[in-house]
């Protein structure tokens, strides 16, 4: 293999790819790693991050997590999940990225690896899982956090992906269900900062965050374009809402369909932002989506047909956390959490991290389909072993 040349054709797309960044772009010769790592010919620091997480385990069980609609894959497979979702995020955040001038391999791996933590049965599973974790005493669940300590110190055994700073920060700084008119990246953040946030996120402590790049921000205010429109045309689907439900201001507005929706709202964020040191819709467009926001919580989140599952869930949830814990303390090998989990992480996953850390490990790796395999294998009598 010519390495020589392929060293300067790497080089050559780094400076067209620079000539097309705008001033606000995170360039690729910033990147930066906690750990030393091999360089690639022909890929940036960003592109690795990205494959990295394409071909990890974390990212091949997304398409077996609810987006919202709990249980309801088993019988509707065009249902929203998780897998389709990201990849929605990842195309809208493209689109605008490209607009914009910013760096797209960044904002792939950042999109792509987002919602790596989130357990099975989305929110409702989320909430059941956080219980659990604070009444072991440590602390709060929440995906974000989890996204990044799956990349960082699940993954690959035990070891972590080993992604870059701006990767990570993206990741941990998605939260598309905080309201905002105006992202600002906070670019001065280090590791320290982001370990403090952790720590206060699982105190459940209030704390002002936004992405350290451009485009960090751009993923972030993405997550909630994917998923605003598409809530609505499976409750529509599943009917759970009729579309003339939908306020009539926000359908003038935004539009009466995903697509129209989505639409709008990618416009507004590239006129808005185009040029600006900022990600952010103008002021109508962003009053209407909360409003919007607002309706979906009402009318599809905290639907009764859609909380059906949530009392099943957490009962279900606190009996298999309290099993698992228990075979671990009592070395229990023929238990699922040995066999599919901890015997394949090295020494040192096992040694840092508790026993309650640990099944929340498990749990948070689950698909709807092995949560509901390991409810029978625990709820049915002798159907375990």
């Amino acid at each position: 293999m010519d390495k020589a040349r392929f060293k300067k054709l790497f080089n050559d797309y780094v400076v067209r790819s620079k000539e097309a960044y705008s001033n606000f772009a995170c360039k690729d010769e910033v990147a930066f790693r906690l750990k030393e790592d091999d360089n690639c010919l022909i890929r940036t620091e960003f592109a690795i991050d990205r494959d990295r997480i394409l071909y990890s385990g974390a990212y091949r069980r997304y398409q077996g997590k609810t987006q919202v609609f709990s249980f309801t894959n088993m019988f509707d497979e065009e249902t929203s999940n998780r897998s389709l979702h990201t990849t929605y995020v990842s195309q809208i955040s493209r689109t605008i990225a490209n607009m914009l001038g910013l760096n797209l391999d960044l904002v792939e791996a950042i999109a792509l690896g987002h919602d790596l933590g989130h357990p099975p049965f989305g929110h409702d599973g989320e909430v059941a899982l956080s219980k659990c974790c604070q009444n072991a005493g440590i602390g709060s669940f929440h995906h974000n956090v989890q996204s990044l300590h799956i990349v960082d110190n699940i993954s690959n055994e035990g070891s972590g992906l080993n992604l870059t700073f701006q990767t990570r920060d993206g990741i941990i700084s998605h939260d598309g269900e905080v309201h905002h008119q105006i992202l600002k990246p906070e670019r001065n953040k280090s590791e320290d900062v982001i370990q403090s946030y952790i720590a206060k996120k699982r105190n459940e402590e209030n704390i002002s965050w936004m992405p350290s790049t451009l485009e960090g921000c751009v993923v972030r205010i993405s997550d909630t374009i994917a998923y605003i429109g598409q809530d609505i045309e499976d409750a529509i689907r599943l009917k759970i809402l009729d579309r003339k439900k939908i306020p009539i201001k926000c359908a003038q507005y935004l539009g009466n369909t995903n697509s129209e929706i989505i639409d709008t709202l990618v416009k507004s964020v590239i006129l808005n932002s185009f040029g600006k040191d900022q990600i952010a819709f103008d002021e109508e467009t962003s009053y209407h989506l909360f409003e919007l926001k607002k309706f979906n919580y009402e009318k599809i989140y905290t639907n009764e047909k859609v909380k059906t599952a949530q009392l099943k869930i957490n009962r279900s949830m606190d009996v298999l956390f309290n099993q698992y814990l228990k075979d671990i303390q009592t070395e229990n090998k023929r238990s699922s959490i040995f066999n599919h989990f901890l015997n394949s992480k090295n020494d040192r996953y096992r040694a840092t991290y508790s026993n309650a850390e640990m099944v929340r490990d498990f749990i948070s790796t689950m698909t709807d389909r092995y949560y509901n395999e390991e409810v029978k294998n625990y709820f049915l009598p002798g159907s375990f072993y």
